[in-house]
Parts: C-alpha cells; sequence; structure tokens
C-alpha cells in the first residue's frame, strides 16, 4: 500500500492559519488578513459569472443571432472588481512580488529593520493610492455642481459601471492601507526571534 500523492502547492488550499510572525513568510499575519482571505472565497465566484455571462452572449449571439446589450459591459465590469480587490487579497496572504537579493543575505535582527523600511513604503504609497482613488470616485460619483451623479458608460445600455469600479477601486486601496498600518504595527512589536541554530552558534 503506498501513499497517496500530495496536492502540489499550486493548487494546495488556501490555509487561513497565520504564520510565525515572520513578514517574509506567506500567510496572513492579522485577523483582517484572515477575514479578507474567507471573503477572497466568495469574490473568486465572479470569474465563473463572467465565464458564464460571455458563454451565454456567445451562445445568443451566434445560435440565436440576437446579440445582448450588456453581457460585455458587465463583463468587464466583473473582472475590474476582480483585479481591484486582487491587491487587499494578495496583501493579506503576503503574495505580493518582493525581491529577496539583500533580504535573503541579511540576519534577522536586519529583516526586521528591512521589513518595517518596507512597511513604511507600503504604508506612504497606500496612503497616496487612497487619496487619488479618492478624487477619482468624488469626480465619477459627483456632477460639477457638486451633486450626486453617477457617472455612467454613454452606451445604449448605459450602466453606471464606470463610477462603481472607481468606488471599488477606493474600497480596495482604502483596505490596503488598514492593512499596512496594522502589518507595520505588527513588524514593530514583534521583536526577530532567533532559531536554536543561531543561538548555538553565539
Amino acid at each position: 500500500m503506498t501513499n497517496e500523492p500530495s496536492l502540489p502547492d499550486a493548487v494546495e488550499p488556501l490555509k487561513d492559519e497565520p504564520n510565525s510572525g515572520d513578514p517574509s513568510e506567506d500567510g496572513p499575519i492579522t485577523g483582517l488578513d484572515r477575514l479578507i482571505g474567507l471573503a477572497s472565497r466568495a469574490i473568486a465566484w465572479l470569474v465563473f459569472i463572467a465565464t458564464a455571462i460571455s458563454v451565454y452572449e456567445v451562445f445568443m449571439r451566434y445560435a440565436l443571432n440576437s446579440p445582448t446589450s450588456w453581457v460585455h459591459e458587465t463583463t468587464v465590469f466583473l473582472i475590474s472588481v476582480i483585479f481591484a480587490l486582487g491587491g487587499p487579497i494578495a496583501l493579506a496572504r503576503n503574495k505580493h512580488i518582493r525581491v529577496r537579493i539583500l533580504y535573503d543575505l541579511a540576519g534577522p535582527r536586519m529583516r526586521w529593520v528591512l521589513d518595517i523600511v518596507n512597511g513604511v513604503l507600503t504604508l506612504v504609497f497606500t496612503f497616496g493610492m487612497t487619496y487619488a482613488a479618492w478624487l477619482m470616485f468624488f469626480t465619477a460619483s459627483h456632477n460639477p455642481l457638486g451633486e450626486w451623479q453617477l457617472e455612467r458608460s454613454g452606451t445604449s445600455w448605459n450602466p453606471p459601471f464606470p463610477a462603481i469600479t472607481k468606488g471599488v477601486i477606493l474600497l480596495a486601496v482604502a483596505i490596503m492601507l488598514v492593512q499596512a498600518l496594522m502589518h507595520l504595527f505588527h513588524t514593530l512589536t514583534h521583536w526577530p526571534r532567533q532559531t536554536p541554530a543561531q543561538q548555538g552558534g553565539r
């Protein structure tokens, strides 16, 4: 009797358990990260919805010669939402791309310092993005007189998807701003722990 092979890393289910506290490790760091991880499972269904209505459009257009006026815009909107919310999801899983050449050469304390620098830069970046997204959303949701009026696509269907998309972008970067603040606080309050091998080498 042989043991069954384990799933490859690429399809391994998402684990909601926090990592060991090292910001360089994959996995959620805070409770907000774990909450976002749970929400991401629902957000993933938007891909299947976009696929399903695209198949419906192909059938209606080529089989029944009756194309729709809403599928294309809805599909673009759903994919835009997925891309926007991918930012906080990747940050929650600690999966953003890193250049680790110097980081891997550093010791625990220097890594801690680098994590703080990275956290501060991330905080500044997300703050700037949130401010820019707010200006963009305000312009898309108000007319020149300052009255509430959602920007629309201008097509025959004319949904308010442009304004809603910019609202989702604002929500996504605002969440990332909170995440960056919480991650920086976590780093500042968790002094690097030495491994037994490092302790024995002193």
